[in-house]
């Protein structure tokens, strides 16, 4: 069938994944094109008169100039429906299983696939009749997704566009406010439907009707809109100790975990998606190794869901982008993530998304930079790279929906500085758009530290936000422990840079306490044992008690030193060694043991307090 000339170019220019087209075709900016004869899925970046720049997410070996390139004249968009949770997406949102099953196990070019299965039935149960008042995401039905995540279908943006256009409303008024925009008319039954299938009619005040569907069409580099963004006041529970009590992350906050290889960022980050208190994950390969993302694939769907007790892929999105696809691709996985994460959050679902790494998006940015000819900045990264950065931490929060629902999207990427090197571009970049920042040693890694997360180098600006949740939800002196515990840790870095000139056995009895109390903080409290069944996750109860109990044998043992009893004398107690294997002796359910260890802490500290006096003819 011809194409209209309005809609299309020829191919001039191809330089890897940026293609160069002109013609008199009407193109748009952001617009996905098809590319050449096979109909790449492409997108436009650059428009300069009668020539588009094309960055193409597919393999661009074979083009050759005279192809054409003709537009869809649509933004780059997900589709948002049923089907997604316990999916595998490539880059741009197309499921891997089926293309597997279309091409084979290596992807052919231009492969004309749903992103959704639109054949498959789901069941619909209707939560509106007809004749109530609907805006924009009102909910009308639920489908049953998986058997953790219910999908609330919403009343998309669109079905009131043509409405607002045609009364010369602004859309950006129907999007910030919640005002009743329309009636619906008819609702379907229960029963079974596809995506496609129209479940619900609207009615406007002028009489013009808009069919609502299953499935919405969102552009992924723009926002989904809210009513009101909530203060990030509660905190994203991880059961990971140096997180939860040091460093915390906020629902709805950004956190970056940098580290050299090795040093365990794709294993902290399959640890906070299995344990975290999100109830969606969203994972996203973006330009890793593919063996890496080969265990991410393999190993998911064997995790059970501690919440459930079934897969923790009924209620996780795998975006799967490895270092072998096209670099084009790799720039719009996380802004496809994202928007998938919106799509939840309006529902009302906590989302936690797990971006592995930002470094790699970041060098498809610089390449694709490169073969624009754009003047670099530091490292040869685009100029741009800080703005888009905050583009896509910027979307991260804890919101009001449209509908009413409050849900978040909290964001946890990964950075892959070259060396371990911190002052590189993306760290430093990230910095400034995260508040959170869990930095992990290679030092602690190769000592089987983990999570190797360094207390030196790591900071969260969340602690004071939640310093309100902890004393309502936990215990006032929760922030006291945590304070003091991060004093102690502090103070044996400056002992330990003493102890190198001098040595640990001329220091003074109180500062070898200090050391004393530091090991057993980073041994029994910080190091975490993701394989033991106890340690692999705990509550924030134990936390809290476990610091108490640390702490309460550093006062103790300070007392006794300072009386002259000597810190070899209260090591031959055991009690050091034995609150660093708490953490696997005291259950997560039944924090009394540490009750009756504080007792007998004590009780036994005393005695050893009044042998000595008595041993020195004094009386107490």
């Amino acid at each position: 069938m011809a194409v209209s000339e309005k809609k299309t170019k020829e191919i001039y220019r191809v330089n890897g994944p940026v293609v160069k087209a002109r013609g008199r075709g009407d193109f748009a900016m952001q617009s996905v094109v098809l590319v050449g004869e096979e109909g790449l899925i492409g997108e436009v970046i650059r428009i300069d008169g009668e020539e588009a720049t094309i960055q193409v997410y597919e393999t661009t070996g074979g083009l050759k100039p005279g192809e054409p390139v003709v537009t869809t004249e649509k933004p780059l968009s997900v589709m948002l429906g049923p089907g997604i949770i316990g999916n595998i997406f490539d880059g741009i949102q197309r499921p891997l299983k089926a293309l597997e099953e279309k091409s084979g196990a290596f992807m052919e070019r231009g492969l004309n696939i749903s992103n959704l299965d639109t054949e498959k039935l789901w069941h619909f149960k209707p939560v509106a009749k007809a004749g109530d008042s609907v805006g924009v995401l009102s909910i009308v039905g639920e489908v049953r997704e998986t058997g953790s995540i219910v999908n609330k279908i919403m009343i998309p943006e669109s079905a009131f566009s043509e409405y607002s256009r045609k009364t010369r409303s602004k859309v950006q008024g129907v999007l910030e406010h919640r005002g009743v925009m329309g009636v619906l008319k008819s609702v379907a039954p229960e029963g079974e439907y596809t995506v496609m299938d129209t479940i619900a009619v609207v009615e406007f005040p002028d009489g013009t009707e808009s069919a609502v569907r299953m499935m919405q069409e969102w552009p992924v580099r723009k926002a989904r809109p809210v009513q009101k963004r909530l203060p990030v006041d509660e905190p994203l529970v991880t059961g990971q100790r140096i997180i939860d009590s040091l460093f915390p992350i906020a629902r709805g906050g950004t956190a970056a975990v940098p580290g050299s290889f090795g040093t365990g960022k794709t294993m902290t980050q399959h640890q906070l998606a299995q344990w975290c208190d999100a109830d969606i994950i969203i994972y996203i390969g973006c330009g890793e190794r593919g063996n890496e993302m080969t265990e991410v694939l393999e190993d998911f769907p064997k995790l059970n869901d501690p919440r459930t007790g079934r897969s923790l892929m009924e209620r996780t999105v795998l975006i799967a982008n490895t270092s072998n696809m096209p670099v084009a691709a790799r720039e719009a996985s996380v802004y496809t993530g994202i928007t998938l994460a919106e799509y939840y959050r309006d529902m009302g679902y906590d989302v936690a998304i797990m971006a592995d790494s930002t470094s790699r998006w970041a060098e498809a940015l610089r390449e694709i930079s490169g073969r624009l000819e754009e003047m670099p900045a530091e490292e040869g990264f685009p100029a741009y790279l800080a703005s888009r950065l905050s583009e896509f931490y910027g979307r991260a929060g804890r919101t009001l929906s449209l509908n009413g629902k409050t849900g978040s999207v909290s964001v946890i990427g990964a950075v892959s500085p070259q060396g371990g090197d911190f002052s590189e571009p993306v760290t430093q970049n990230t910095k400034r758009f995260v508040r959170c920042f869990w930095g992990l040693d290679r030092s602690l890694a190769y000592a089987r530290h983990y999570p190797a997360i360094h207390w030196l180098t790591s900071y969260s600006e969340y602690s004071e936000d939640l310093e309100k949740w902890y004393a309502e939800h936990l215990d006032k002196e929760f922030i006291e422990r945590r304070d003091r515990t991060m004093l102690i840790l502090e103070k044996e870095n400056e002992l330990m840079e003493i102890a190198k000139l001098v040595g640990t056995d001329v220091l003074p009895e109180d500062q070898k306490l200090a050391l004393e109390i530091a090991r057993v903080i980073r041994v029994g409290f910080l190091q975490q044992n993701a394989f033991h069944p106890v340690d692999t996750y705990v509550p924030l109860e134990k936390q809290s008690a476990m610091m108490g109990l640390i702490l309460f044998l550093y006062d103790k043992a300070a007392e006794l030193i300072k009386q002259g009893i000597p810190l070899s004398a209260v090591a031959t107690t055991g009690f050091f060694e034995e609150c660093i294997q708490m953490k696997y002796t005291v259950p997560n359910d039944d924090l009394s043991v540490i009750k009756e260890m504080k007792k007998r802490f004590d009780e036994e500290l005393r005695k050893m307090m009044r042998e000595y006096n008595a041993h020195r003819g004094v009386q107490v």
